[in-house]
């Protein structure tokens, strides 16, 4: 499984980016039971931003993010957003997209796959 982010870049506060994860499975049909953002800032650990459930597009949120942020997938595409609105500057941190094939969960050792970070910086 290989994915690949994109979508970063220097933005004002309250301005928005979007953000892509293209995934790809050799030789086989990618069918992940979740696809996740985390996100990690200089010195702190990587967290969890949002997720989203590849069937039934569940999403789930960290609070700080609620209202804010919206992760989508498109499965023919085999392709997750997450768009960013009303961006602050303590979004600001490298932004990892992560696939799992058995679940959904809420720390970045729950999740198999991963993809290079794409950078966000958000100024004041």
């Amino acid at each position: 499984v290989q994915l690949q982010a994109s979508g970063g870049g220097l933005v004002q506060a309250g301005g928005s980016l979007r953000l892509s994860c293209s995934c790809a499975a050799s030789g086989r049909t990618f069918s992940p039971y979740a696809t996740a953002w985390f996100r990690q800032a200089p010195g702190k650990e990587r967290e969890f931003v949002a997720a989203i459930t590849w069937r039934g597009g569940v999403p789930y949120y960290t609070d700080s993010v609620q209202g804010r942020f919206t992760i989508s997938r498109d499965n023919a595409k085999n392709t997750v957003y997450l768009q960013m609105n009303s961006l602050k500057p303590e979004d600001t941190a490298l932004y990892y997209c992560a696939a799992d094939l058995r679940s959904l969960g809420w720390y970045a050792t729950d999740y198999d796959y991963w993809g290079q970070g794409t950078q966000v910086t958000v100024s004041s």
